[in-house]
Parts: C-alpha cells; structure tokens; sequence
C-alpha cells in the first residue's frame, strides 16, 4: 500500500488543509492513530455531481395496465365524499 499516503488524527486538526489537498489531488489518504490505521479517506466522486436520474414510472404504469382506466381507491372514495382534496 504504499501509493496511499498517511496521516494522524494530530494531523487532520493541525494539518487539515494539507490532507485536503492530497485528497483533491486524488490520492487516498489512511488516517491514523498510536500507529494503527483506523480509517481510510478517499476523494469524492466528481461524477457524483449530477442528479441521479428517475425510473420512468409512467412507463412502466403503460406497460403493465396498457390504455385501461384505473377506478379511484377506496381513499380516493372517501376524500371525495369528505370534500377533502
């Protein structure tokens, strides 16, 4: 493991924007404490920026029902008689 850099616990309070740069350089980074690696820290995802996108629900509503028309459901019911919306 010798392409992942280290750092303490000392040195993330200390030394934080350092271990920050490494990280935006991309390297991963395992934190350490008395000399045991507790953790591992790796850089963000930047593909991760973007909305993931939606199943296409009502695709799949045409694809199981096809062109019929659903009855209202029992709460459906119940609202409408209630004048609730």
């Amino acid at each position: 493991m010798y392409h992942m850099k280290r750092a303490s616990v000392r040195d993330l309070r200390y030394r934080f924007p350092e271990v920050e740069r490494l990280l935006r350089e991309g390297k991963e980074i395992e934190i350490t404490k008395r000399n045991r690696v507790i953790a591992r820290l790796a850089p963000a995802n930047r593909r991760g920026d973007t909305r993931p996108e939606w199943p296409d629900f009502m695709g799949r509503m045409r694809k199981i029902y096809g062109k019929r028309k659903l009855k209202p459901s029992g709460a459906e019911l119940i609202a409408r008689d209630r004048d609730r919306y």
